[in-house]
């Protein structure tokens, strides 16, 4: 075991998009990125994922603005890491090879110095360009297995995929947990495994969902894990990751250096909380949890009986330090657990949105029941794990099989082009009864890497008027109508 750790801060990318639904402004998050920039953090996530959709569509936001703003104000690159969706980009489709290398040559002049690369299928066939590019770019690379939980996702099976990234070129590796669902018992098989051989440094990301986010964290630094991602108070817990509060105490129980400033980050905490008031509108959880947590409100005692569980972890005593990690958030007013999702295997980003959406068609009441459909549309469609866009495509034919009445009645375009392979390989075949239904006997299926089928796409002319900028015309490829609405809007801005 090594003396230091690393915790890295997600709080205004993943924090911000697994509790407040990515709603959190440009002016907002600058209220606090100098405090969390300044409190010692080797690792901030401030870009990628969702943020851009989010921008420009309900924030009317330029995001490469919003980048190139952060970086000025970390002013060192190499601390700015982004989540990219491997050919998917930064939103829910494979894009074709050049738009995506020029994206990623545009990312690393506008301030991302590390991207956390993961396909959703686990596709290593789709993280080949993006990976290149990077190189090309001087972005390093953590690549990442987005994990999950089926009869073929084992911990051979991650280890292979991780041997595959790192003949790639990975520079780093990162246990992608987005639903929470990793239990400790595997935690502790997969870490060792993947310390014992994979020579690249290990990232912990394991979100709190299900309650299992803190005691892998703990697992982790207790078997060699290099970094764990951590959120500050009130963007952490629940759907979110660890809160730093308590994974600093573990760590000064356990004798490791963290390297952070504890009064820099309580200040950022008070000024989060602030936001979080603002952004209670989007957010489930305001008005049922948290509260200000100081250092000194982490029971020592519970602690380290929770240490000494976890470093020897028999099933016995991994359920009890579970137990006790549950007890301890909840003391904290952090939220409740939700148990369900280890059925459903719901990403935190996804829960968010999923309650917000169903919330603005009047069909709460669909919640319980999704719960249970998910899973069996998962199956039919080849166990993919679920995160975007694999997330969003399964999670809404799970919801049209509910509203209609009948499975498959209704089909999304993109559910079809997940069976037809466009999105890449899925774990397994999906049921060919499924695939029959759907698509039909005779419609073909895509064999190769899927961008190789799309033709390229920046040599042909765009004039629009509201497209200034080669950084206007990505946005344009990428997120179409959606970021042509932004774009229009604010030249209307500007000339009014």
């Amino acid at each position: 075991m090594t003396s230091r750790i690393q915790l890295n801060d997600v709080t205004l990318r993943d924090g911000n998009q697994s509790i407040a639904a990515t709603r959190m402004t440009r002016p907002q998050a600058l209220q606090v990125l100098k405090l969390i920039s300044d409190a010692g953090f080797p690792t901030l996530e401030l870009w990628g994922g969702a943020i851009l959709d989010s921008c420009v569509r309900y924030l009317d936001e330029d995001p490469w603005e919003r980048l190139e703003t952060f970086a000025q104000v970390v002013g060192d690159n190499r601390k700015i890491m982004a989540l990219l969706r491997g050919q998917n980009l930064f939103a829910y489709q494979p894009y074709p090879d050049d738009l995506v290398i020029s994206f990623i040559q545009q990312a690393a002049q506008s301030g991302v110095g590390l991207f956390r690369v993961f396909d959703a299928l686990n596709d290593e066939r789709n993280l080949s360009i993006p990976m290149l590019a990077c190189k090309a770019s001087g972005i390093q690379i953590e690549a990442a297995l987005s994990y999950t939980v089926s009869p073929v996702h084992t911990t051979e099976y991650f280890i292979q995929y991780a041997k595959k990234l790192r003949a790639m070129g990975a520079d780093r590796i990162a246990i992608k947990d987005m639903a929470g669902i990793l239990t400790p018992s595997a935690a502790v098989a997969l870490i060792r495994g993947l310390k014992a051989e994979i020579d690249l440094p290990l990232t912990l990301h394991s979100h709190t969902t299900t309650g299992m986010g803190l005691l892998n964290a703990v697992v982790g630094m207790l078997n060699g894990v290099d970094a764990i991602d951590t959120a500050i108070t009130p963007f952490a817990g629940g759907s979110s990751h660890p809160p730093v509060e308590l994974m600093q105490v573990f760590a000064e129980e356990m004798g490791l250096e963290t390297g952070l400033d504890k009064g820099l980050i309580l200040e950022a905490q008070k000024r989060l909380f602030g936001i979080f008031d603002e952004l209670k509108s989007v957010i489930p959880y305001a008005g049922k949890y948290y509260q200000p947590v100081r250092f000194e409100d982490v029971d020592l005692h519970t602690v380290n009986e929770i240490l000494g569980l976890a470093a020897q972890p028999s099933e016995t005593n991994l359920e009890q330090a579970q137990e006790m990690c549950n007890q301890l958030m909840e003391r904290l007013h952090y939220p409740a657990v939700n148990s369900r999702i280890n059925t459903a295997q719901i990403p935190g980003g996804m829960l968010t949105n999923l309650q917000n959406q169903l919330r603005q068609m009047g069909r709460e009441d669909l919640l319980d029941k999704l719960y249970d459909e998910i899973p069996v549309v998962r199956r039919d469609s080849g166990y993919a794990p679920l995160v975007t866009p694999t997330s969003q495509i399964i999670g809404a034919q799970a919801t049209y099989n509910l509203i209609t009445g009948q499975r498959y009645s209704f089909v999304s375009d993109e559910f079809r082009m997940l069976l037809r392979g466009e999105f890449g390989r899925t774990p397994v075949a999906p049921d060919e009864n499924v695939v029959n239904l759907v698509l039909g006997m005779d419609e073909p299926r895509v064999k190769y890497r899927p961008a190789s089928y799309l033709p390229p796409v920046l040599e042909e002319p765009i004039q629009l008027p509201f497209v200034h900028s080669h950084k206007d015309v990505l946005l344009h490829l990428m997120l179409g109508k959606a970021a042509d609405d932004f774009m229009i809007q604010r030249d209307g801005k500007a000339v009014s």
